[in-house]
């Protein structure tokens, strides 16, 4: 599977923490070169290093923040002007937010939206033509098990999630005909930084997944052309399981998992 995009450039978002690093490593094993983009330059300089080091590749670093709405075009413009060709895009940036919606600042939910959903849209957008042009090309967008239902006291994302899944479900039927795979990868809970930056308690931390398996399983299910997957087995009964009962009902239960209140 890794061998899918030897020679070829895929550009990450989000590459310098959990999923985003996992998935750098594995494409790199598979010489693929890579554009690594996030907000610490520290970090990216180091992985770059040591990917290159490792498989002789090839790698540019973008420092980069997808909060602001001038980033992408920044990113499209930089590879542009490198003469990259991205044959893989991965919109892996992202992140949540916990808590009461109401006592919550509103710009961290302005910012779940801006980089889980107007980012991904955006980045798509730039790169997806090229590649419809060309007749190949593959795009990766994490959404998440969140994108299944809503998920009291974190809304915001589960909201962000679910547009995730949906745009790609969505694309990946509009460009199948030309060649360009879309996959949206939906991981459960995931041994990275996210439940730390999201402020989220310890004891929702349950049955965590490395970030090297949710990131092969994403490879491999785009590999394969499906559409979306869901990493581990438990997640995809669960995430199914909620469509044999009622709607609230599931909210109900995720709403007792997830106050802040329970002991």
């Amino acid at each position: 599977m890794i061998d899918q995009w030897r020679g070829k450039w895929a550009l990450i978002t989000g590459a310098s923490a959990g999923i985003g690093v996992a998935l750098a490593r594995l494409l790199a094993e598979g010489g693929t070169n890579l554009v690594l983009t996030a907000r610490r330059r520290d970090r990216l300089q180091s992985l770059a290093a040591e990917l290159t080091k490792s498989h002789g590749i090839q790698i540019e670093t973008i420092t980069a923040d997808l909060e602001r709405l001038e980033t992408p075009s920044e990113i499209c413009s930089y590879t542009a002007g490198k003469g990259i060709e991205i044959d893989l895009l991965i919109n892996n940036a992202g992140f949540g937010h916990y808590g009461w919606f109401y006592e919550s600042p509103l710009e961290p939910q302005l910012g779940m939206v801006r980089v889980n959903c107007a980012a991904v849209v955006n980045l798509t957008h730039l790169y997806l033509l090229p590649m419809v042009q060309r007749r190949r090309g593959d795009i990766l967008i994490l959404a998440s098990t969140a994108s299944f239902q809503a998920v009291p006291f974190i809304s915001v994302y589960a909201a962000t999630k679910a547009f995730d899944l949906l745009f790609a479900e969505g694309l990946a039927e509009e460009v199948k005909r030309y060649g360009v795979r879309v996959c949206a990868l939906c991981p459960g809970s995931t041994t990275t930084e996210f439940h730390q930056v999201a402020g989220q308690p310890e004891h929702l931390k349950r049955r965590q997944e490395t970030a090297e398996k949710v990131a092969r399983v994403g490879l491999e299910a785009l590999a394969a052309g499906k559409s979306y997957v869901i990493s581990g087995f438990a997640n995809y009964a669960n995430a199914h399981a909620q469509r044999l009962v009622p709607r609230r009902l599931v909210t109900r239960v995720a709403a007792k998992m997830f106050d802040p209140e329970a002991k």
